[in-house]
Formats: structure tokens, sequence, C-alpha cells
């Protein structure tokens, strides 16, 4: 069963900017992109091992949607956590919703 950690209002979300949440102990990158689409990531960067993901930068590749570290500049796929310069390292991926207009993410 997931619990849901409440972040924030939606509202409050900036379209291309991410917020850091601590969800069960975890640090977070919440993201809210240019179409109101939300997404959830871990907020380390597994190639600085620095919780900086939420800092980074929001835009796309190829159509996906992405954040990169503002450390070395990896992108990463805000769908599936997916490293699109390294495709065999991910970060992981949390599921969020949005319910009466509070944004939650869910953990373990």
């Amino acid at each position: 069963m997931t619990r849901w950690t409440v972040v924030c209002r939606y509202d409050d979300l900036i379209p291309e900017r991410g917020v850091a949440a601590l969800v069960d102990g975890e640090a977070v990158a919440v993201f809210r992109t240019h179409d109101g689409v939300l997404h959830a990531l871990s907020n380390t960067d597994p190639f600085s091992e620095a919780s900086v993901l939420s800092r980074g930068i929001v835009g796309d590749r190829d159509g996906a949607p992405t954040v990169a570290s503002p450390i070395y500049k990896q992108r990463f796929d805000l769908r599936t956590g997916t490293c699109l310069d390294d495709p065999d390292v991910a970060v992981a991926r949390y599921p969020v919703r949005v319910t009466d207009g509070i944004v939650e993410v869910g953990g373990a």
C-alpha cells in the first residue's frame, strides 16, 4: 500500500523548476513541466552523489521531458528516471498525484 506525503500546493510549483521534499526519509525532487504534468525522482545525482536534481535545468530531449544535473550536466528522463547520457544509470522514480490542489508523493 502506498503512503502519500503532502509536498505543496500544485499552484505553488513553478513550471520548469523543481522542489525538494523529504518522503519517508528519502530526498525527492518534484517537477511541474510546462504542460502541467508532475514528475517525482530521487533528488540524488548518482554521478556526484549530491542531493541536487531539484535544482537542475528542466528541458527536453527528442520530446522526452528531462532534468539536467547542475553538477556534471547528465540528463535524466523525468518519466522513467533513466540517464539519457548513460542508459545503464537511473534514479528512483516516485508516484505523484494531485488531490484537491495538493501535490502528494508516494513512498514505501
